[in-house]
C-alpha cells in the first residue's frame, strides 16, 4: 500500500513539475515568440501575407509561390503558460550586422568570409567588402521559423546573387555635358571605375531590390553599405597608371577650358569698353545736334548768330586764315 501511495504521490510530483511548473515562460524585451499546438502553429484566421504590406514589393508570380500564414506573435513579457503538447518558439529580433562575404553554410568560403568576388560587364574580377544589417521580421515570422529551412543562408544567397548580377551589368548614369568633352574625359571601357563613383548608387539599388526579402524569407534587410571594389592585385598598378593617364588629361581639359573661359571674359569686357568709348564720342555729337534743332525752330537770325559766334572761337585759335574776296 505505502508503495502504491509512493508512486502515486511520484507521479503527481512529476505532473506538477511537468505540466505546471514548468510550463511558465517568459520573452525576452528583443525577442518574440511562436506556440504551436500539436506542431501547429497558432493563426490569425485565415489571414496570409499577401494582407500585410509587406507583400507589396512581390511581383505577380512571386505572390503565388511566397504565401504564409499570419501567426500570433507573443510581445515580451511574462510569466505565459503553455502546456505539454504546446511549444515556444522565440526569435531574436534584434538588428544584427554581417560581414556580406560571410556564408553561413560554408564560413571557409569567399577568401575566409575577408571579401566577395564578382565580375564586371569588362570581365574585371573584383573583391567586394562591405557589411549588411538585418533583422528578423516580426511580420512575418512563420516564414522564419516553418518556411524555410535555413533562412539567413537564403538571404544571403538571395543578396549576393542580386549583388553580383548588378556587378556584372553595371553602366555609369549618364552625366551631363558637351558630349565631345565628356568623350575626352571618360575612361572607356573600365567598369571598376564607374563602380566605384557610384557606390551610393550602388548601395541604394540593392536596399530596393532586397525590398521584398522579408516576404520571401522573412528577413529584413535594412541596409547594405558597399565599401569597397578592388581589382585582382596583377591589374592594380596597370588600372592605376590608366587613372592616373585619365586624370592628366582631365587637368589640361580644365585648364584649357579656364584660359577660354577666361580670354572670352576679358573679350566680353574689351568690347564693352570700346562701346562705352564710342558712345562718348558721339554723345557730344548729339547733343549738338539738339541744340541746332532748337536753335533752328527759333528762327534764322538765332542761327545767324550762333554761326557767327562759332566762326570767332575758331578764328581766334587759328594762325592763318584765308578767306574767299569776292570781286
Amino acid at each position: 500500500m505505502d508503495v502504491v501511495v509512493g508512486i502515486g504521490l511520484g507521479f503527481f510530483g512529476w505532473l506538477l513539475v511537468r505540466c505546471v511548473l514548468s510550463g511558465f515562460y517568459t520573452v525576452d524585451q528583443n525577442q518574440r515568440a511562436v506556440k504551436t499546438v500539436f506542431g501547429r502553429a497558432q493563426r490569425l484566421g485565415e489571414l496570409t501575407t499577401l494582407d500585410d504590406p509587406i507583400a507589396e514589393s512581390l511581383t505577380g508570380d512571386q505572390r503565388e509561390r511566397y504565401v504564409y500564414p499570419q501567426v500570433r506573435v507573443i510581445p515580451p513579457g511574462g510569466p505565459y503558460f503553455k502546456w505539454p503538447w504546446e511549444r515556444i518558439y522565440k526569435v531574436s529580433v534584434a538588428t544584427e550586422t554581417v560581414n556580406m562575404a560571410y556564408d553561413p553554410q560554408n564560413p571557409s568560403a569567399n577568401h575566409e568570409g575577408t571579401f566577395l568576388e564578382a565580375v564586371t560587364k569588362d570581365q574585371l574580377n573584383t573583391g567586394l567588402t562591405g557589411q549588411i544589417r538585418y533583422q528578423v521580421s516580426e511580420r512575418n515570422l512563420y516564414a522564419y521559423l516553418f518556411g524555410v529551412r535555413h533562412p539567413f543562408a537564403h538571404i544571403m544567397g538571395y543578396f549576393v546573387s542580386i549583388l553580383r548580377e548588378r556587378i556584372a551589368t553595371f553602366e555609369a548614369p549618364g552625366v551631363a555635358g558637351d558630349d565631345e568633352t565628356l568623350a575626352a574625359t571618360s575612361v572607356e571601357g573600365i567598369s571598376i571605375n564607374d563602380l566605384r563613383k557610384n557606390l551610393r548608387d550602388l548601395n541604394e539599388h540593392m536596399d530596393k531590390e532586397c525590398h521584398s526579402s522579408a516576404a520571401r524569407y522573412g528577413m529584413v534587410l535594412e541596409a547594405s553599405l558597399i565599401t569597397g571594389i578592388d581589382p585582382p592585385a596583377e591589374v592594380e598598378s596597370a588600372l592605376a597608371a590608366i587613372n592616373t593617364a585619365h586624370n592628366h588629361v582631365s587637368s589640361d581639359i580644365s585648364l584649357a577650358t579656364a584660359a577660354a573661359d577666361q580670354r572670352i571674359v576679358e573679350s566680353r569686357r574689351a568690347v564693352e569698353i570700346e562701346t562705352l568709348k564710342a558712345e562718348a564720342e558721339v554723345e557730344p555729337l548729339r547733343r549738338l545736334t539738339a541744340q541746332l534743332t532748337e536753335l533752328q525752330s527759333t528762327g534764322r537770325p538765332a542761327m545767324l548768330a550762333y554761326v557767327r559766334n562759332a566762326k570767332l572761337a575758331l578764328f581766334s585759335n587759328a594762325r592763318r586764315v584765308i578767306t574767299e574776296v569776292k570781286s
